[in-house]
């Protein structure tokens, strides 16, 4: 791999040290206090932490860039182009269940465009980094989506709508028609790291509704990196904003898109 750009070391070098401090309160998620944002969405203060550090190490290293981030919302910079994505922990819901999957998920929005992106998964030491044109890689290794061209043999990831979420009745006959026509579906309960796997080839599509942009901003474009296709759910390009996405190899977008999109 090519040394990465300066962004990406300012990137990488924030959620480094944000994760350390995840996987500290994650050895001790018997005690992390927990309070309830909502119907079955859980925050912690690991959450806030891992945000805090994020936002002080990027602020450091470019002061003038404003925010967009789960917890604490939207702050403008003096820089009008520069935005961060940031979900400090994708996966909450696992985490304080004591499920090792989850992941911190920065991007840079440089005049509405995402132009990088990184995704650490601290438990399995993972680290997805992409910048636009210079291709998508796990820990040095060049990322590239699987090859499968059959439906009858690809392997879909989804999220599952929860209490207060999204449509159950949609979502059910989704999958029924996934199911009936794939190798098999999994819910992971972190889109980030669902994004991710489809860029490294171990999924050949993802699909959901009901994400925000710091959920998906890095993973659209490790995907797009890594030779994949992303859109929304009709085929258009309102991922950061419509609330729904697939993500796939590219070769199965089309038929993916037409057992989805009627339901």
């Amino acid at each position: 791999m090519t040394p990465r750009s300066a962004i990406l070391n300012v990137m990488t070098k924030a959620v480094d040290k944000a994760a350390r401090a995840l996987k500290r309160d994650f050895g001790e998620v018997e005690q992390l206090q927990v309070s309830q944002k909502g119907p079955s969405d859980f925050v912690s203060n690991a959450d806030h932490k891992s945000e805090r550090i994020l936002r002080e190490e990027l602020s450091k290293a470019r002061p003038t860039f404003g925010f967009l981030a789960e917890e604490s919302g939207a702050h403008a910079g003096t820089d009008p182009e520069h935005r961060w994505l940031i979900d400090p922990l994708d996966g909450t819901t696992n985490f304080l269940h004591g499920l090792p999957h989850f992941a911190i998920s920065v991007a840079l929005e440089k005049a509405g465009e995402v132009i990088a992106g990184v995704i650490y998964d601290p438990i399995k030491d993972e680290m997805f980094v992409a910048e636009k044109g210079g291709g998508a890689f796990m820990n040095d290794r060049r990322l590239r989506v699987s090859g499968r061209k059959a439906l009858g043999d690809s392997l879909m990831a989804t999220g599952i709508p929860f209490r207060g979420h999204g449509d159950p009745a949609i979502f059910t006959r989704q999958l029924e028609f996934a199911m009936r026509e794939t190798a098999g579906v999994r819910r992971f309960g972190s889109a980030a790291l669902d994004l991710a796997y489809v860029a490294a080839g171990r999924y050949d599509a993802f699909w959901e509704e009901g994400l925000a942009a710091w959920d998906v901003a890095a993973g659209i474009l490790l995907v797009r990196e890594s030779g994949g296709y992303v859109s929304d759910l009709k085929g258009g390009q309102t991922m950061l904003h419509g609330r729904s996405i697939l993500a796939t190899n590219g070769l199965l977008h089309a038929p993916i898109q037409s057992l989805l999109k009627p339901h």
